[in-house]
């Protein structure tokens, strides 16, 4: 993922929710969020990076979930350390307590990454960029791909709607893809410096990243229901902007 607004105990209704883009190029093979049935993935609903393997985010029955996003430091990529992608089914994938199971990351293996995990009850952030594993207090937060609730533009104006949300205590969770969907670019004397050009800068700036080779892959919005159920709705989108599917998942959480 490459924004992510989050909040724990802070709507009438949903003991968290969830609203987040990925971000990729297109060109990247991918395959929607579906049920998996293989281990690491049995009882896990996620899609998949089939370039490298591994997920950007994903949720089990029992509702712990979990999502990466990438870190934009100025720093090279090094292609020879392992995907970031297998975190999530990392996390998701064992019975392990999930102190137990962050713990045993090696930061060192990976090229810069934010990591949110948790249920309907706790939340932890850890980055290999400086930050071990965090409990997080209840409430708003947000990431994109700086460290937990850096003021880019992009989340702070996604962080605002999602207040705005929360505040009306609705139930239709239609208001946060639409916040998702928010293209206005920020202006120049917002933008973060973070090593690219400021011709990238620009691109990167709205929530929802519009251009032909690189761009908003797919939005995820996921609550978990004070009453036991959970909804998933994952939107995905074509270079273009334009939406090319759906999958909407509701499930009792075991």
């Amino acid at each position: 993922m490459c924004l992510a607004v989050f909040a724990l105990d802070a709507h009438p209704d949903y003991a968290l929710v969830l609203a987040a883009n990925r971000d990729e190029y297109h060109a990247r093979p991918a395959a929607p969020a579906a049920w998996g049935s293989d281990a690491p993935w049995r009882d896990i609903l996620a899609g998949r990076d089939l370039a490298a393997g591994g997920t950007w985010l994903g949720v089990r029955r029992d509702g712990r979930f979990a999502f990466v996003t990438n870190v934009r430091d100025g720093r090279g990529q090094d292609p020879a350390l392992r995907t970031r992608g297998e975190l999530v089914p990392h996390v998701l994938g064992h019975a392990d307590s999930l102190d137990d199971t962050l713990a045993d990351i090696d930061g060192a293996a990976y090229n810069g990454f934010n990591l949110v995990a948790g249920d309907a009850s706790r939340l932890i952030w850890m980055s290999n960029r400086g930050h071990d594993p965090s409990v997080l207090p209840h409430g708003v937060h947000g990431l994109s791909n700086a460290a937990l609730d850096v003021p880019w533009p992009k989340l702070v104006r996604t962080q605002g709607r999602l207040r705005e949300w929360l505040a009306s205590g609705t139930q239709d969770t239609a208001p946060l893809l639409a916040a998702l969907a928010d293209r206005t670019r920020a202006a120049d004397a917002q933008l973060p410096s973070t090593g690219v050009t400021l011709e990238r800068e620009r691109l990167l700036s709205p929530p929802f990243i519009l251009s032909e080779r690189y761009g908003t892959r797919c939005s995820t919005v996921l609550t978990l229901g004070r009453d036991g159920q959970a909804r998933f709705h994952e939107r995905s989108f074509a270079p273009d902007g334009t939406a090319t599917g759906d999958v909407v998942e509701t499930f009792a959480l075991k």
